[in-house]
């Protein structure tokens, strides 16, 4: 089929304009965006506008960042919302249980972002916000999603990796021992790399391709009172349970698209 036939000019330099920002997650400026998809600034800045009108786009002083629209639209998808469903009254009843906070987190084209959390039911904890973008080399997280996929699927990951503020530069060696750490031990635990005094555990959810579609993670705190909480090592186990749930009734029963390779 001839698809020149059928092109959309207007809705390609949209998508082009999307595309590259979602490369640029500290934004462009309109000579910046122009510049870099090799148009003039009158060629986008209408696009630009109703980009930013149709809440796609935010806009920071001079420059353009995508908003998290995208993620609201995925959110609502299918199997992103299953997953979600399912996952929040066990992680609710985790959190009640060991008495910390829990989210989940996915992989999305170069980056990982939270699509839920649970706020420990105790007088202080630390969670993240729904929506948030975290590092997906540095992170228990991140590093949880990438050791449990195929050598394939991990470079290409590796490949469209977009760095988040303050995320680690990548040491190669480094992070190749840590992931197979992680696939020898079945899960991820290390010190924060961002926050000072937090643990964090993270357990891989599969997929019917045997795959990670999802990690359940704990920013886990650590009381130096007497008050009567779980371990970190007794925390482990039962998300390992929840994990191993999720996974039995999510991950193996519900179409997931498999990672290209």
């Amino acid at each position: 089929m001839d698809t020149t036939r059928y092109s959309a000019p207007a809705l390609e330099k949209g998508l082009d304009i999307i595309e590259v920002l979602a490369d640029h997650p500290e934004g462009l400026s309109l000579v910046e965006l122009a510049r870099t998809l090799g148009r003039t600034t009158n060629e986008i800045f209408r696009m630009v506008v109703t980009l930013q009108t149709r809440g796609y786009l935010i806009a920071a002083g001079e420059r353009y960042a995508l908003s998290l629209l995208l993620f609201q639209l995925a959110h609502r998808h299918q199997p992103v919302r299953s997953l979600v469903s399912t996952a929040l009254p066990l992680m609710t009843q985790l959190a009640n249980e060991v008495r910390q906070s829990f989210h989940l987190c996915v992989y999305q084209t170069g980056r990982v972002i939270i699509v839920a959390g649970v706020e420990s039911p105790e007088r202080w904890g630390f969670s993240l916000k729904v929506g948030t973008l975290i590092g997906m080399t540095d992170t228990a997280s991140g590093q949880v999603l990438m050791a449990f996929q195929d050598e394939a699927e991990r470079e290409r990951m590796l490949s469209l990796h977009v760095p988040v503020d303050g995320e680690i530069e990548v040491d190669p060696p480094a992070l190749a021992r840590d992931l197979e750490l992680i696939r020898h031990r079945g899960f991820a635990r290390m010190q924060s790399r961002q926050v000072r005094g937090v643990r964090n555990l993270a357990y891989p959810v599969f997929g019917r391709n045997g795959h990670a579609i999802a990690s359940l993670t704990a920013p886990y705190i650590e009381r130096i009172d007497n008050a009567p909480v779980p371990s970190i090592a007794e925390v482990g186990e039962a998300m390992k349970g929840t994990a191993n749930m999720l996974t039995t009734l999510m991950g193996l029963n519900v179409y997931w698209e498999p990672p290209s390779t």
